[in-house]
């Protein structure tokens, strides 16, 4: 991991930020906006665009879909994201589009508009306005720039957005039958030098915090209501040893469900996706470095480079929406027990880098990921630590993996029961295993005694059999609304079954083979 300078800063209590977004071909400037004031809530209830809807408040449904645009070289870079569970001030130096900015100001529709009429994309339409939006992040992704769509991609696409009316045919339909307008071309320009003028409000640390015009300091040490965006990594590492009470998000795929769901407040956030330093990932002779705010469709890409077996997986961890918020280092450090990263970055033998302020000075230290939780999202990581860099290790030329997810719906749908398995085989017997295994403990956990029945053992049905009876015993899953524990323990058989059977070259094996 490249190393970054750092200064000592002044402790100074955090204060409210200011949110600043273009929209509608100028920049918005909002005070007092809360910390923990969701977009959807400022989209519809402070700015009145009501074109933006609310379906299930948790980032499942995709009505509330919008679009953001941030520089990236010069150009933006486009995102759908679902609003509902994404913080405001996440927004803050970026563009934004609803579902009501599309058509032209003489009211032509956008081509995404008119190809949803076309093909009859919309019935009770109340899903529609998310729908649109997702299309539209694909237009300005591949169809602006010459790509066709086939039908793949506009699954992949619109893999954030569930409709009760359609059956999604003609909203496919309308994908593949995208083309370019030159008369709905973004002039992109003039949005990238706006945002730039709005860089010195995220280059914010603690020597000169933003504040609300006229509030004083309050006491050292005594927080105000805040947004902190740092940029820098010792800033974010400052912060969080000044402020070890204050929420820490990535992308708040989970922490926006503690808002909407939970109804938790959280007057103190502190953003780590400014970061330059952690927005990286870093590729070495034996392991791949994957900062702490890398979303989890550009981790799993990477880890898939290696291991092609995961690009599959990491589509069915979620919609397209939170695959591009979410972040790999946020799903780990979240440390549910259904997540679905952690059982596989358990059979690789991940590790976790945690990074702190101490003395005057960065710390870090080096955490195993299977030794990382010690209970119900709970971890070894300290109040003051921050998970910075998630460090797997590259395969070895002998490795086989396999790694199953089993979830009521194929796509964007948390896990019952999700294992991964990892095999090194020498002339038939396993000279090493590694198993992960999720949604069967109150941690994401490895299957230790599993592996120690397997070691050293020739990789054949008797083998398997111990193998399965073991895992069964192993672990002693709760019964819940996904699954009973009964169940979790008999498709922990059936898993391992099927791993079986793949490494002996059955085909089928795998759900995404069946669809």
């Amino acid at each position: 991991m490249s190393k970054t300078p750092v200064s000592p800063l002044k402790s100074v209590p955090l204060q409210s930020s200011v949110l600043r977004f273009w929209h509608r071909g100028q920049i918005l400037n909002h005070g007092n906006v809360p910390p923990d004031r969701t977009l959807l809530d400022l989209l519809r209830e402070d700015l009145r665009l009501t074109s933006t809807k609310e379906g299930c408040a948790a980032g499942d449904c995709g009505a509330c879909t919008v679009v953001v645009a941030e520089p990236v070289a010069g150009k933006l870079q486009y995102r759908a994201v679902n609003s509902c569970i994404k913080p405001a001030h996440a927004i803050d130096g970026m563009a934004l589009w609803t579902a009501a900015d599309l058509a032209s100001p003489q009211g032509d529709l956008h081509p995404v508009q008119r190809s949803m009429v076309a093909c009859h994309g919309s019935q009770c339409g109340f899903c529609t306005p998310g729908f649109v939006m997702s299309l539209f992040a694909l237009y300005q992704r591949t169809v602006e720039q010459g790509q066709s769509v086939d039908t793949t991609t506009a699954h992949q696409a619109l893999s954030g957005n569930l409709c009760r009316c359609t059956g999604y045919r003609p909203i496919v339909e309308a994908a593949c039958q995208l083309q370019a307008d030159p008369a709905h071309t973004l002039q992109e320009a003039p949005i990238v030098s706006a945002l730039a003028k709005l860089e010195p409000s995220l280059q914010t640390t603690l020597e000169t915090p933003l504040k609300p015009k006229g509030a004083a300091n309050p006491p050292t040490g005594k927080a105000v209501a805040s947004y902190e965006r740092p940029t820098q990594l010792s800033a974010l590492l400052q912060l969080r040893a000044q402020f070890p009470q204050a929420q820490l998000i990535a992308g708040a795929t989970d922490a926006g469900l503690w808002l909407t769901q939970g109804l938790r407040r959280m007057p103190q956030i502190i953003d780590l996706t400014r970061v330059k330093a952690l927005q990286g990932i870093e590729r070495y002779p034996h392991h791949i470095a994957i900062g702490a705010a890398v979303n989890l469709q550009d981790a799993f890409d990477a880890l898939a480079q290696d291991r092609p077996v995961i690009g599959p997986f990491g589509e069915r961890f979620a919609g397209w929406p939170v695959r591009q918020s979410g972040t790999l280092g946020g799903n780990v450090a979240n440390g549910s027990p259904i997540g679905d990263s952690m059982p596989l970055l358990i059979a690789l033998g991940a590790q976790v880098v945690l990074m702190s302020w101490r003395q005057g000075r960065v710390t870090h230290r080096h955490v195993p990921l299977d030794r990382f939780y010690t209970g119900y999202r709970q971890s070894l990581m300290a109040p003051d630590e921050v998970l910075a860099w998630v460090v797997v290790p590259r395969p070895a030329p002998e490795e086989w993996l396999a790694v199953y997810k089993v979830s009521k719906r194929q796509e964007d749908d948390i896990s019952a029961v999700c294992l991964a398995l990892q095999l090194h085989l020498q002339a038939g017997r396993i000279a090493q295993v590694r198993i992960g295994a999720g949604g069967v403990a109150a941690t994401p956990a490895r299957a230790v005694l599993t592996e120690a029945a397997m070691q050293g053992q020739a990789w054949n049905e008797a083998t398997l059999a111990r193998a399965q009876d073991t895992l069964e015993r192993e672990f002693s899953p709760l019964s819940d609304l996904r699954a009973s524990a009964d169940y979790r323990r008999q498709i922990l058989r059936q898993l391992l079954q099927r791993a079986w059977l793949e490494s002996m070259g059955q085909n089928h094996v795998r759900l995404e083979e069946l669809v």
